[in-house]
């Protein structure tokens, strides 16, 4: 066959991975992690995609297709969001939705925590333990599977936890731990 006329794969063509899911664990994600994930997959499916194809028409229909910068880049962005569209898809499919207020109260750390910690070089740090598609780490979040969290998890406030680190073992101390407060939706299910 004729080389001109295989398809030749581009970087940004390559489907995403779902991440670094323990083997055989769960997709843990807080209700509003979830509710934001859901708005996403929502507005590119009846926003954001039907903008593109229309302008993606639009583009065809002037002529020459190869030359036509509006419609290499509209198929561009249209295989962006179908790439997206199937993430989201399968990140929802596998979700486990978890509520970290029924801990309220806790001095225990679980999933959905705000844990503040001290390190043994005496720096403090408050971070908040949540799923793996929301975490922000700009914010403070740290995803559940990240070796702090998996230090911290099940530790109550005075508990030291072994950190292992590049730099060898660091020592945490748990020094407060706090949940969202349940509203009043969540207390009447419970």
């Amino acid at each position: 066959m004729n080389k001109a006329f295989t398809k030749e794969t581009e970087p940004d063509d390559e489907e995403p991975t779902l991440g670094p899911l323990p083997v055989g664990g769960k997709n843990y994600i807080t209700p509003q992690g979830y509710e934001g994930l859901r708005c996403e997959l929502l507005d590119l499916i009846d926003s954001e995609r039907p903008k593109v194809v229309e302008m993606v028409h639009w583009a065809a229909s002037n002529g020459d297709r190869s030359e036509n910068g509006d419609y290499l880049y509209g198929k561009k962005r249209l295989r962006e969001i179908d790439r997206r569209i199937r993430f989201l898809t399968q990140r929802l499919e596998i979700a486990a939705i978890s509520n970290p207020s029924i801990h309220h109260g806790s001095d225990q750390v679980f999933f959905g925590a705000t844990v503040t910690y001290a390190d043994d070089r005496g720096g403090e740090r408050t971070v908040t333990i949540l799923g793996i598609d929301e975490a922000n780490t700009a914010l403070g979040q740290i995803s559940w599977i990240s070796p702090v969290a998996r230090a911290l998890l099940k530790s109550r406030v005075g508990d030291e936890v072994n950190l292992v680190t590049p730099h060898g073992m660091q020592v945490l101390e748990v020094l407060k731990v706090e949940y969202p407060v349940p509203d009043a939706a969540a207390q009447r299910a419970l």
